[in-house]
């Protein structure tokens, strides 16, 4: 049986964690033939979100170097699976549809699909106007500068074949992680991608998110890579 690993990064998010575990669709993909490694990579909690992953049966890996994208490299790195999923601790993304994407994946035999959490977005609560704004502004961004037909640039939901880590320059192991591996793997790894909508759902616990500030650092980011890879 073939392997999938679905990866976690967590900051102290004990009230969400163990709803997204929980969530997580094993005998669907077992079903298709794979084994679910659920890996939660906690960047320095300070809460039970460790002990609550371990009782729900995830596997743990800490890494208390401080970042989402230094997160997601730990992750990656120990992943088993031949095929990695990604979601937040947070209760934000479907991970129920995981198996659909993984058909998707198959089928169409592509090597990553990115997700995109704005299309049918309305309600405040899920994501509030200056989020909806400054993703808006990211998106266009990413358009113009790399000809990307990205709807959700900054999404952290994705299904890819692990083979296409290899080569990829990732630099941030910060919150411009999420663009960074996507203008990776599709601008200049050129890779068999696809976008897919989801439903996004309201967050679970406390917002990390640092608004505008973290909106222009992600900017920034972006454009340097353009012209400084």
């Amino acid at each position: 049986m073939k392997t999938l690993s679905v990866v976690i990064p967590a900051l102290n998010e004990e009230k969400a964690i163990q709803g997204v575990i929980k969530a997580m669709p094993k005998k669907e993909l077992k079903s298709l033939g794979y084994h679910t490694q659920v890996l939660v990579v906690d960047n320095g909690s300070t809460d039970k979100t460790s002990k609550l992953a371990k009782e729900t049966g995830a596997d743990v890996i800490f890494e208390p170097r401080k970042g989402y994208g230094r997160a997601y490299k730990t992750g990656f790195a120990a992943a088993a699976g031949e095929i990695i999923a990604t979601a937040d601790a947070d209760q934000t993304y479907p991970i129920e549809t995981i198996p659909q994407l993984v058909k998707l994946l198959n089928k169409e035999k592509l090597d990553f699909i990115t997700t995109n959490r704005l299309d049918g977005l309305n309600s405040t609560d899920v994501m509030c106007l200056r989020n909806k704004i400054g993703n808006g502004i990211l998106n266009l961004t990413c358009r113009m500068l790399f000809s990307l037909d990205l709807q959700d640039s900054q999404s952290g939901m994705w299904v890819f074949r692990k083979d296409l880590l290899k080569d990829l320059i990732l630099k941030s192991d910060q919150m411009p992680f999420s663009e960074e591996l996507k203008i990776e793997c599709l601008y200049y790894k050129k890779c068999k991608w696809k976008e897919i909508p989801i439903e996004y759902k309201k967050r679970v616990g406390e917002v990390k998110l640092r608004g505008w500030k973290d909106g222009f650092y992600n900017w920034v980011f972006m454009t340097r890579k353009r012209f400084v890879r």
